[in-house]
């Protein structure tokens, strides 16, 4: 029987999950390629053999996502799987018409055949964009379950832009492992707020290898917290889903794939942002909770903000650096570090465009609704090293760094600089300390 010809549609993430799990060792399917898309420089490398399986000894090519058409027709290919996330329906839609038109079958995975099944109870935090606010959930549950003495280790959301072998099981505990796994800007932001707690994080490649290193952690497994990328649903079964929306997107909760998925799936759904959003996209997003998903439990929180320095921001014309992924493929036009500037009184924001270089011109020119926000792009070298060159170039008085991580560790700034933090602050009851204290009673894992 002739094997079904597979290209996987990808963003270096969700397309290796999903091979390993449904095409790798399955002698039914071919997959004669990968495409890549949203992060920059993943095209033009190979998934290695080394994490292929047998039936692939040289590996499988990735591509840009842009010679699709070319590629279903010189490969022919039976089906093209689509498998990253944030996108809008829109954008999914006119993929799949590509793929349609040019004979191929298109096809979405789900969780039935895509989910690994724990030993330990797991809790996944997901959200409906990115940038909603789930790595401040996932660290506010995090810190709850360690309130109640239970060991908790967390597993990220792919990210793996650099050597795939490498990286098919990374277990973060300090700050000196994000150096050796020589992490981007990224996956600092995601990894370190982790670490500097004091609770293990995983990632890597191969998430059946990394979910069972992670329930045998030397430091000893409790509770396997998913913690979500872009607004992917888990990769694994959940005990507990807790789903993110955000009043400042109000409609994109029911627009973008697979953002609706997570918030179908949720048992809780976290409206965060209320202290910033309007009254009209708190009420869109409420009603659409209640009405995709009824039983769900809503929390509403606000995204709490300290500022290391409001002394440099008052009166003062700022340059804003913000996550980058919020930014560009998140689709964000605020973030905390603007939140910062425009309760501080800051005089301006002052407009990066004109000083810009490199790969971050690309950025703008790619994304050129950002405004004037500046993304810290961090996926290799020569990003950092633009990102340092905008940044030092820009004609401010000072920098406002809105990330997740002090980026002042990783580039030099010639300038006055302040970092701007943000933890989840719940303001309705229940909130998240009584979901985990009736999760900790149904699991039996209370240990006070």
């Amino acid at each position: 029987m002739k094997r079904k010809n597979i290209i996987i549609i990808g963003a270096a993430g969700r397309d290796f999950h999903n091979f390993n799990m449904c095409y790798r060792d399955n002698e039914l399917y071919n997959v004669v390629a990968f495409t890549a898309a949203q992060i920059p420089d993943i095209d033009d490398r190979k998934y290695p053999a080394e994490l292929a399986g047998s039936l692939y000894p040289d590996g499988i090519p990735i591509y840009s996502q842009d010679r699709l058409p070319e590629l279903i027709k010189e490969l022919d290919v039976d089906e093209c799987v689509f498998a990253y996330s944030d996108v809008s329906y829109q954008t999914i839609m006119n993929i799949s018409a590509i793929v349609n038109s040019a004979g191929a079958d298109f096809t979405l995975l789900g969780p039935k055949n895509t989910a690994l099944k724990s030993t330990k109870p797991v809790i996944s935090v997901c959200a409906v964009r990115t940038g909603s606010g789930k790595s401040q959930t996932s660290r506010k549950i995090i810190e709850l379950l360690m309130e109640n003495n239970l060991k908790v280790v967390a597993v990220r959301h792919p990210m793996p832009y650099g050597d795939l072998v490498a990286q098919k099981v990374q277990r973060f505990a300090t700050i000196e492992d994000l150096k050796k796994h020589k992490c981007t800007i990224e996956e600092m932001e995601e990894y370190e707020p982790h670490v500097i707690r004091g609770n293990i994080i995983y990632a890597g490649v191969d998430y059946e290898a990394i979910l069972r290193s992670a329930e045998n952690d030397p430091d000893g497994c409790d509770v396997i917290l998913w913690d979500g990328g872009n607004n992917d649903f888990s990769f694994y079964h959940a005990d507990l889903t807790v789903t993110i929306v955000d009043p400042h997107r109000p409609g994109h909760e029911l627009s973008y794939y697979p953002g609706e998925v997570c918030l179908r799936m949720a048992d809780v759904a976290v409206i965060n942002k209320i202290d910033s959003a309007s009254k009209e996209g708190i009420d869109i997003v409420e009603a659409n909770i209640k009405k995709v998903n009824p039983k769900a439990q809503i929390i509403k929180a606000d995204s709490k903000i300290t500022v290391d320095k409001p002394d440099i921001i008052k009166g003062k014309r700022v340059l804003v650096v913000e996550d980058g992924p919020t930014l560009t493929h998140g689709e964000m036009k605020i973030g905390a570090g603007t939140v910062a500037a425009e309760r501080i009184g800051a005089a301006e924001l002052v407009d990066p465009r004109p000083y810009t270089v490199g790969k971050l011109k690309e950025t703008f020119n790619i994304y050129p609704n950002i405004g004037r926000l500046l993304p810290a792009m961090g996926y290799g070298e020569q990003q950092l090293k633009d990102l340092e060159e905008t940044i030092n170039k820009t004609d401010c008085d000072a920098v406002i760094i809105g990330t997740p991580i002090d980026l002042s560790r990783v580039i030099h700034i010639n300038k006055l600089y302040t970092r701007v933090h943000y933890e989840l602050d719940e303001v309705t009851k229940p909130n998240l300390n009584d979901v985990i204290e009736k999760f900790i009673k149904d699991h039996n894992l209370d240990k006070k």
